[in-house]
């Protein structure tokens, strides 16, 4: 009987595990952090601050990667991060003499965003690769629910629509290896 559910076990996970594998998944390097252009709190302490942009940010793109062809791979390095806006204090903005700071988004701070990528199909080899350095002008005008009240909305808006259009051949190779013909006309 333990022999059977170890068996049992060993093969939930195996399946879940190579389920998990199939997917696309993203690395990120973000190299020399110190020196991005704007990777500033309002209100807590800049490491903890950029420590938890930086894995939104690799979730997020884990998740649009998801959308990638099976056991492919996105490495990232990160060359500079500026958010939207600029953090001033509280003082500063007519908030009151709050010792806090706040981040102010006008259409003049845009999110930009520096990095370099490459994209290995399942065997390592690279399919494609760039420099980019991205911006959004247009950031405010852009409306997008589904990030209304997130963090980092305005960079995750800008960074999706990047990926749609970076790796529009591989997300339509993707769909079209998933969709079978159901019936014939």
């Amino acid at each position: 009987m333990k022999t059977l559910n170890r068996l049992i076990v060993c093969g939930l996970a195996i399946g879940l595990s190579s389920h998990v594998m199939a997917q696309g998944k993203v690395e990120i390097e973000w190299e020399k952090p110190e020196k991005y252009r704007d990777v500033r709190p309002s209100n807590e302490s800049r490491k903890r601050f950029r420590e938890a942009t930086f894995k939104r940010i690799d979730e997020y793109m884990n998740k649009l990667a998801s959308e990638l062809p099976d056991n492919s791979k996105l490495l990232m390095t990160v060359n500079d991060l500026d958010l939207a806006g600029e953090v001033f204090p509280a003082s500063f903005v007519g908030l009151g003499h709050s010792t806090s700071d706040v981040r102010v988004i006008k259409n003049i701070d845009i999110p930009r965003m520096k990095f370099s990528y490459q994209l290995l199909d399942e065997s390592g080899q690279v399919i494609q690769q760039s420099e980019v350095n991205l911006k959004d002008m247009s950031f405010l005008d852009r409306s997008n629910s589904s990030f209304r009240n997130e963090p980092l909305r305005y960079e995750k808006n800008m960074l999706k629509r990047w990926f749609e259009e970076e790796f529009e051949s591989q997300l339509a190779q993707k769909d079209a290896n998933e969709d079978p013909v159901i019936s014939k006309l």
